[in-house]
């Protein structure tokens, strides 16, 4: 069984992520592989700094992300253009990774963590989607508490599509607004659920 692990900006999705995967699931982190397809050699390296320009790189060749993101984060246009390139060869990779964990196991529950599953319609490509969300407050002051700067995360939330708009997306809503282990609570619930759908589908 596929399942989508979603939300916005420092929601918690990933400490969700390391719930599920203590309880048996495979995680998939769709921005690790973001990371991977840019590097020498990936999947969206060459198109990227064809795209872009060579001013991109590092003093190692390599595409610096955060010059790549000063380009691109006040610019749609270029943003689009971005994510036309990095996000076929994501996904495709994460097809395969997807595919070789479920020849192996064929029981077995594969779940990918991305920010953006529902905007970028990947959605579709899953059985359960499951959405994690927190009080916009809280997403500032956990991004902060990281070392954003306030400014930069707020206008990185004013550009993610609204929780509420998401949930009707989602067949389960985890909320990362209480303590940890309340959040732990919801998390093992959901991934029980999990469980008795893959064994339906059986």
């Amino acid at each position: 069984m596929k399942v989508g692990l979603t939300g916005g900006l420092a929601c918690g999705k990933s400490f969700v992520g390391r719930i599920f995967a203590a309880q048996g699931a495979h995680i998939i982190r769709a921005d690790d592989i973001g990371h991977e397809v840019l590097l020498p050699g990936g999947e969206a390296c060459d198109s990227v700094i064809e795209e872009f320009g060579r001013d991109i790189l590092d003093g190692g060749g390599q595409i610096d992300r955060a010059k790549l993101a000063a380009l691109v984060f006040d610019n749609p246009e270029r943003l689009a253009k971005l994510n036309a390139i990095v996000h076929p060869a994501v996904r495709r990779r994460v097809g395969v990774i997807e595919q070789e964990i479920l020849v192996q196991d064929p029981h077995a529950i594969v779940v990918v963590e991305a920010a953006i599953l529902i905007e970028a319609g990947s959605y579709k490509n899953y059985d359960v989607i499951v959405l994690v969300t927190c009080r916009e407050e809280q997403q500032i002051e956990r991004a902060v508490a990281r070392g954003a700067a306030p400014a930069d995360v707020q206008a990185r939330i004013d550009r993610q599509m609204p929780a509420g708009a998401k949930r009707k997306y989602a067949q389960y809503v985890i909320d990362t607004s209480g303590t940890e282990e309340e959040t732990s609570c919801q998390a093992d619930s959901v991934w029980r659920e999990l469980v008795k759908l893959e064994r339906m589908n059986v």
